[in-house]
């Protein structure tokens, strides 16, 4: 059994940015990641981020993984870091946790505070022969890619035009991979509009209300069949489209097992896109040694996860007596002002209407 002040569960930016405050404010840290390295999501993204100086504006997303990567050298005395480690279950009864690394080593961790960012698992939708080889969630298309340097296929059908379909759109036809069309349920596109542009002035046809109906192959995939929809469902003639790829960019869903089973009070908020915990204004949830950051507390850019993760590690290490209020009211409030930001303006509007439904001034001690 292992022992640590702040457990961070997750090393994507939500993660690494709550580590690296703790860290900062005299924590002793341990962060845990699945994968095999750091970074989650920042090591795939090669496009600028938006935003403000802040958050890196202009700066690709791998390279502000990589400015994160060198703050965690200058701390590596206050955070040890554990990769291929999955946490397996919390256990209410004595807030233990327990950990496999690979398939070799079990332990169990005992922490004095928790930061749950977990982060996200993509969502897919059924439809016949979804299980070919060759059907892929966009995140995986970007580990193929972006990390591994592998093209996954020579012609691609992309469903859902959010911004991870319209990004992963463009840095397919980047690696000389052809994008036979978006395909988007619904009547507008979902992500911001540069980035639809981009595709766009490529010539990379955005088909709105049109689903998937069938992906075609014996072993692998061949084609798919699209189809438009209307207000009693489908509609037209179906329309094939030759293909080896079918990609699913339908969305994220917060990934919360872990905030269950501690107890944590939940909500159904679909703005959010599933299940989140209550919080606090410094990401606390009901359970009093628990923060979550990142997609674990909804579906958001990188950039609020990493503002977020900063906002719980400071909680953390607050709660354990190692900020001093004046510097605590301080660097809460700049953070908040960052959030705001992010979330000011039409685009944010969503978020901010689903964390109206999840958030509480303070939790009642």
């Amino acid at each position: 059994m292992k022992t640590t002040e702040v457990l961070v569960i997750g090393g994507g930016p939500a993660g690494l940015s709550a580590a690296l405050e703790a860290a900062s404010q005299g924590a002793q840290v341990t962060l845990v990641d699945s994968d095999l390295q750091l970074g989650g999501q920042l090591i795939k993204q090669t496009h600028k981020f938006f935003g403000s100086e802040d958050e890196h504006a202009g700066t690709r997303g791998y390279k502000i993984g990589d400015l994160l990567f060198e703050e965690l050298e200058g701390l590596k005395e206050r955070i040890d870091v554990r990769v291929n480690t999955t946490a397996l279950g919390y256990y209410k009864e004595d807030g233990m946790m327990s950990f496999s690394t690979g398939e070799e080593e079990y332990f169990r961790i005992k922490p004095e505070r928790i930061v749950m960012a977990t982060g996200a698992m993509e969502r897919l939708i059924p439809f016949p022969k979804n299980d070919l080889p060759g059907v892929y969630g966009a995140g995986a298309i970007q580990t193929l890619m972006n990390v591994y340097g592998v093209t996954p296929g020579k012609r691609v059908l992309m469903i859902g035009a959010g911004n991870i379909g319209l990004i992963v759109s463009y840095q397919l036809m980047q690696a000389g991979v052809d994008v036979a069309g978006v395909v988007e349920f619904m009547p507008r596109i979902g992500g911001y509009w540069v980035h639809a542009a981009k595709i766009r002035r490529l010539g990379v046809p955005i088909l709105l209300r049109h689903t998937i109906v069938e992906a075609l192959g014996e072993d692998v995939v061949t084609g798919a069949i699209i189809q438009a929809v209307g207000d009693k469902g489908l509609e037209g003639e179906p329309i094939k489209i030759d293909c080896d790829i079918i990609c699913m960019a339908v969305g994220l869903t917060p990934t919360s097992e872990l905030l269950w089973q501690a107890g944590c009070d939940m909500k159904f908020v679909p703005e959010l896109c599933g299940y989140v915990p209550r919080r606090d204004g410094q990401m606390r949830t009901s359970h009093p040694h628990i923060w979550v950051a990142g997609d674990a507390a909804g579906i958001e850019e990188a950039s609020s996860a990493m503002v977020e993760g900063r906002l719980a590690g400071l909680g953390a290490a607050r709660s354990l007596g190692h900020v001093k209020d004046s510097v605590y009211d301080e660097r809460l409030a700049a953070y908040w002002q960052r959030l705001t930001h992010l979330r000011a303006g039409e685009v944010g509007e969503k978020i901010r209407c689903g964390l109206d439904k999840c958030c509480c001034a303070c939790w009642e001690d």
